[in-house]
């Protein structure tokens, strides 16, 4: 009797745990591996020779030959060097505090904690040449990440729920009507369910006939994800992803894909060209 009542109390406080753990878990990241690997690929076709020769040598510090090596190291932060990441993890997004989605730093970005700063911050780092060639392929792994991330519209949220992550949905395109949350079907799932390779990914869209808007700010960046999140249909008034969603989304989600590719490339090869 006291030992079955033992093993009852072990499991519920084994039970307890685990739901403390799942409820305490941090946020999705945006863009999955796919996504920022395409974003990398699009960025390193369209660099300058002088860009291209800067970059090799800077990734070969961190043991890396494309861009896409190092695209995911900012979220690997959070396993390899968990103080490196707590230092960084708003970096990865801009929280508006308004539907208006004007970006005001005092207000969005408090002590330069947001994507949009750490965007100006670790392109600076970059296209200085007294800085160690250590500090500045950090800095090349940094910029290849956040310039994905602000392009993603849930990094750019004026909503409470932590970029979608709190709104949960019912993903019934291709996954049998399996829970999940808004983030992960942007950063992952609807990507994934293309069925392609980073690769043949990238060279999809590099095939793509309109055209994208390269230039602009990274507050404008920001802005128009924030833009997209308000207008674009991206939150389901159902809470449920069926095969209409995606058809209409995933090409919004391509589009700032191609966008981040085409950014990223004319800030390195300012940062690592002639300026």
């Amino acid at each position: 009797m006291h030992s079955a009542l033992h093993r009852k109390s072990r499991l519920v406080a084994f039970a307890i745990a685990c739901a403390a753990t799942l409820l305490c878990a941090p946020p999705v990241l945006a863009w999955g591996s796919l996504g920022h690997h395409i974003v990398a690929r699009l960025a390193e076709a369209q660099l300058t020779p002088r860009a291209w020769a800067q970059a090799q040598r800077l990734l070969a510090l961190r043991g890396a030959q494309h861009l896409s090596q190092v695209a995911n190291w900012a979220d690997d932060l959070r396993d390899v060097d968990p103080e490196l990441f707590a230092r960084t993890k708003h970096m990865h997004f801009v929280n508006f505090r308004s539907s208006d989605c004007i970006y005001h730093p005092p207000i969005e970005c408090a002590r330069g904690q947001c994507a949009v700063a750490a965007i100006a911050k670790y392109s600076a780092i970059l296209a200085d040449r007294s800085n160690s060639g250590a500090t500045r392929a950090e800095a090349l792994a940094f910029l290849v990440h956040f310039v994905a991330d602000v392009h993603q519209p849930l990094h750019a949220d004026y909503r409470p729920d932590h970029g979608g992550n709190d709104y949960q949905v019912n993903y019934r395109a291709r996954w049998h009507g399996q829970g999940t949350n808004l983030h992960r079907v942007w950063d992952s799932l609807m990507l994934d369910d293309a069925g392609l390779s980073a690769a043949n990914y990238a060279r999809k869209l590099e095939s793509e006939a309109t055209p994208v808007t390269a230039g602009g700010t990274p507050a404008e960046w920001a802005e128009e994800s924030c833009r997209i999140d308000r207008d674009g249909g991206v939150y389901p008034a159902a809470h449920s992803i069926d095969g209409i969603y995606v058809a209409r989304e995933r090409p919004v989600a391509e589009q700032r894909l191609r966008q981040a590719g085409a950014r990223l490339a004319e800030l390195l090869n300012s940062d690592l060209g002639d300026g």
